[in-house]
């Protein structure tokens, strides 16, 4: 069996890390490829812009990956994953939690190079990498809980055990508007059960991802054991997924593009787990605590400016409190500040890019010409810059684009019910199935809609609180698999099943 020990080198990362292990605050890096623990240029020297949303100026380049340098990475994810399964668990553990303190230590440089690429306010980033310090510990610690079994034989000559075993490299393909967040949730399930992961990061947000998987490179992972690659997701995805070398996909992202990933990776009997689109429905019953609601669903509504997976989007509310409501959104909406996420102040930043500005345009103009009012922004906000005004539709009809497609931005559609199976009926008419939220003072409303809500997440009487000890994930178009839990752990290992005949 092979034999490994973990060391913490000295590693120098050319063009993102520097004397304090970051990149200077005031300056933005261009990024590298990771490969077998080495940061390299792409092999044809290709690059694209990367442009901050809040200005729409180029503020660095990432490498864009050929075939050749995705072989390279292949290659040495394959030989991570014969190094690192064979640390054991109390070990990989120690690794994982260094890394997790290297992040922690870090934490104002990489906010502050998220912020600059994503566009969030800073306060946001900066709890999104202390929450990802807090999900690597929290699998770190998961991954010495991986038992296996002795099974009680027919025959007492005989020894049965059930072995639990990583299934081995691992592709990852994460989403741009929760850089860390949505690989650390990959990153350190495979890690802590033993399997090494190539991450295909998102490319108009590259330099947070790089910090992140910089704390593991110098934390002392074995080299391949964490991988990163840029470039164009069709061409990548279609050559990595089939690989002889992966053996587990995992994607966050659109359900079109995730149908698709998934198809691949079935002809190829890869095993997968999917984190797709959602459309939450927010349930405003009658006997609600309206402030506790508005509070609630309006501080997640507008987080990281609507583009959250578990954003709420359709929020129907019981006729009786419905004005009530829309108020205090408004009133809500209207004191947000919006602005440069590095700006003091500053609650809602601009969109990732000027796909969303379009899109949520799209959606307010159709959703206006079917008859639903406008209470309050609605527009884009400047000429430079990806900004959207904070956005309230009242009396939205349920053909509207925003009440059957997510909106994935700064929109909140209202519409009014009469009875909570009416509102219940209507949450579980689409065929997503990620997140709800429900506002109820009733012990039996909570109770029906627990039952009776087809979603793979729902929060009663408080915003969304994913924590890293809880399943995460969706049901119908939305997905299937769990990126949080003991559940999360299952998809990446194989179970074995070893008869002994003793006699």
């Amino acid at each position: 069996m092979p034999q490994y020990t973990p060391t913490a080198p000295a590693v120098t990362v050319p063009a993102l890390v520097h004397d304090s292990g970051m990149a200077p605050p005031e300056s933005y890096p261009d990024t590298l490829l990771l490969i077998d623990n080495q940061w390299r240029e792409a092999a044809g020297g290709k690059t694209l812009d990367v442009l901050n949303p809040a200005t729409g100026e180029r503020i660095g380049r990432v490498a864009h990956a050929s075939t050749a340098d995705l072989d390279l990475a292949l290659a040495a994810a394959r030989r991570g994953f014969d190094a690192w399964r064979w640390v054991p668990a109390n070990e990989r553990a120690a690794v994982m939690r260094m890394a997790a303190g290297l992040v922690r230590q870090r934490v104002d440089a990489i906010a502050r190079l998220l912020t600059m690429e994503q566009g969030k306010p800073l306060a946001e980033a900066r709890a999104e990498v202390l929450a990802g310090a807090d999900i690597i510990e929290w699998f770190a610690d998961e991954g010495r809980r991986v038992y296996g079994r002795i099974v009680p034989p027919r025959n007492l000559a005989v020894e049965q055990h059930v072995l639990k075993e990583p299934v081995g490299p691992v592709a990852a393909f994460t989403p741009w508007n929760f850089p860390i967040n949505q690989i650390v949730r990959k990153l350190g399930a495979a890690l802590a059960t033993g399997c090494s992961i190539l991450v295909k990061a998102p490319e108009e947000t590259p330099a947070s991802p790089a910090a992140l998987l910089a704390a593991f490179v110098d934390a002392g992972v074995p080299p391949g054991t964490v991988g990163l690659v840029f470039g164009n997701p069709a061409e990548i995805s279609s050559y990595v997924i089939p690989h002889p070398a992966i053996r587990k996909v995992t994607f966050t992202g659109s359900t079109a593009v995730g149908k698709e990933l998934a198809a691949l990776a079935g002809r190829h009997m890869k095993r997968v787990t999917m984190e797709l689109g959602g459309h939450a429905p927010v349930i405003i019953a009658e006997d609600a605590d309206v402030s506790l609601a508005v509070r609630a669903a309006g501080a997640a509504k507008f987080r990281n400016a609507g583009q959250v997976c578990i954003s709420p989007t359709r929020f129907l509310v019981h006729r009786s409190v419905r004005d009530e409501f829309v108020r205090a959104l408004v009133d809500h909406a209207q004191k947000l500040k919006l602005g440069n996420g590095l700006a003091d102040g500053t609650t809602l930043g601009p969109l990732a890019n000027a796909r969303r500005l379009t899109a949520m345009g799209k959606l307010v103009g159709d959703a206006r010409q079917r008859g639903a009012k406008v209470l309050t922004g609605g527009e884009r906000v400047g000429g430079a810059g990806n900004f959207f005004a904070p956005t309230v539709l009242d009396d939205v009809p349920v053909d509207a684009d925003v009440f059957n497609h997510e909106p994935f931005g700064p929109v909140a559609a209202v519409r009014a019910f009469d009875t909570l199976d009416e509102a219940i009926a209507e949450s579980n008419r689409l065929p997503y199935g990620l997140a709800g939220y429900a506002f109820t003072r009733s012990l039996h409303h909570a109770h029906q809609l627990a039952q009776r809500l087809e979603l793979g997440m729902l929060w009663i009487n408080q915003p969304a609180a994913p924590s890293a000890e809880m399943p995460f994930g969706g049901v119908k178009d939305s997905g299937y698999g769990s990126e949080g839990g003991p559940e999360a752990m299952e998809a990446y290992l194989v179970t074995k099943t070893v008869s002994i005949m003793t006699g």
